[in-house]
């Protein structure tokens, strides 16, 4: 039998959300990296720019929160099966609502490497979900002691995730609306005026998405009062 010190062949399934968590935040950031040409493309029809901002969008989103939660799993807090459950299944969400998009829309051809890919990430990431909802509640290393306002170190985190998170959706708005705004206006695009203006109401958009995203970050993580001690 193995020691108590020694790992048993459970304690090893068990980081493999982790590592699977480790492995998305890798993969949204090589498409972020993938996507940046094709974002400054503006000769691409709309439906198919709409849909690397919003990928491009949801893959911040994605490693922000994923950092989230790897705080979580070093420190063996309480929530991390719960919010890693959420996590996983908003990303299938987005993958199935990605799928639809493509199939409804004209603009797309159908791919069956791009509908596999993503039908075995969503496989993966249920078994993922499976694993986690098998693991003991651990105790946390760190405490989460509710009478006590959250420190100034995890304040800065949480704002930090809020710049990146606001950021990054204010930008992908940004980018659409100003894609939409010289469609509609026609804005001429001699010498790429139109895609210069939708660069600069992206950047404003991420500009204000960040600051917006930063502020209510700090407030959300502060908002609750101290409970009294019994």
């Amino acid at each position: 039998m193995p020691s108590e010190n020694e790992p048993s062949g459970w304690d090893i399934w068990r980081w493999l959300p982790v590592a699977w968590l480790c492995l998305v935040m890798a993969l949204s950031a090589r498409g972020i990296d993938a996507s940046i040409g094709i974002m400054l493309d503006f000769s691409m029809p709309a439906a198919v720019l709409y849909l690397i901002y919003a990928s491009v969008g949801f893959s911040a989103v994605t490693i922000a929160w994923g950092i989230y939660l790897l705080v979580l799993a070093y420190n063996r807090d309480v929530r991390f099966p719960r919010n890693f459950t959420i996590w996983q299944w908003t990303i299938i969400a987005f993958l199935v609502a990605k799928q639809i998009y493509v199939l409804v829309m004209p603009d797309f051809a159908f791919g069956l490497v791009g509908l596999a890919w993503d039908g075995g990430e969503i496989a993966i990431g249920l078994v993922m979900i499976w694993l986690v909802s098998r693991q003991d509640q651990p105790r946390a290393l760190v405490g989460n002691d509710e009478r006590a306002r959250p420190g100034l170190l995890v304040s800065l985190f949480a704002g930090l995730i809020g710049v990146i998170v606001g950021g990054a959706v204010g930008a992908v708005a940004g980018l659409a609306a100003g894609t939409g705004i010289s469609e509609v206006t026609d804005i001429s695009c001699f010498e790429g005026a139109c895609g210069y203006f939708v660069v600069l109401v992206g950047l404003v958009g991420g500009l204000i998405g960040a600051i917006g995203g930063g502020i209510f970050a700090v407030w959300r993580i502060n908002r609750r009062r101290p409970k009294v001690a019994a």
